[in-house]
C-alpha cells in the first residue's frame, strides 16, 4: 500500500514550484531590453520518487521561447547590421506581469494550505498530548 501524500510536502512542492516561475519572470523582465534576449519559460511536472509518483509538484527544465524576436531600426546601436537593424527581446512586459502576478496569488495559496495543515497538525498533536 502507498504512503498517504502530506499536505505540508504538497504545498511545500507548489511554493519552490511557483518561486522557481517567478524567479524566471523577474529575469525576463529585467532583460525586456536586452537585445537578442529569448524569454524563458518553465513548466511544471508531477515530481517522482523511485519510479512513482508522489503527488507533488516540480519545475521543469528552463525552455527559451522561440518566438521570433522583433527586428528594431536604430543604425546608431552597437549591434545593427550594415541596414541599422537588430534583434531585439521577445519578453512581452504585460505578459510577464500578468505570470509574475499568477505566481505570486499561487505561492500565497499554498502558503496558506501549508499553514493551515501545520496549525491543524498541531491541534491534533495537542489533543493526543491530553
Amino acid at each position: 500500500m502507498s504512503e498517504p501524500i502530506s499536505p505540508l510536502r504538497l504545498a511545500a512542492s507548489g511554493m519552490r514550484a511557483q518561486s522557481e516561475r517567478l524567479r524566471h519572470s523577474a529575469e525576463n523582465i529585467a532583460n525586456a531590453d536586452t537585445p537578442g534576449y529569448r524569454r524563458k519559460l518553465v513548466a511544471f511536472e508531477q515530481a517522482v520518487a523511485m519510479g512513482r509518483p508522489t503527488g507533488e509538484v516540480a519545475a521543469g527544465p528552463v525552455q527559451l521561447d522561440r518566438g521570433a524576436l522583433p527586428r528594431i531600426h536604430d543604425p546608431a546601436h552597437p549591434m545593427a547590421d550594415a541596414q541599422g537593424y537588430y534583434d531585439g527581446s521577445n519578453v512581452d512586459l504585460v505578459i510577464e506581469l500578468a505570470d509574475a502576478r499568477e505566481a505570486g496569488r499561487s505561492y500565497e495559496a499554498n502558503l496558506r494550505m501549508f499553514e493551515q495543515s501545520r496549525e491543524m497538525s498541531g491541534a491534533l498533536l495537542d489533543l493526543i498530548r491530553r
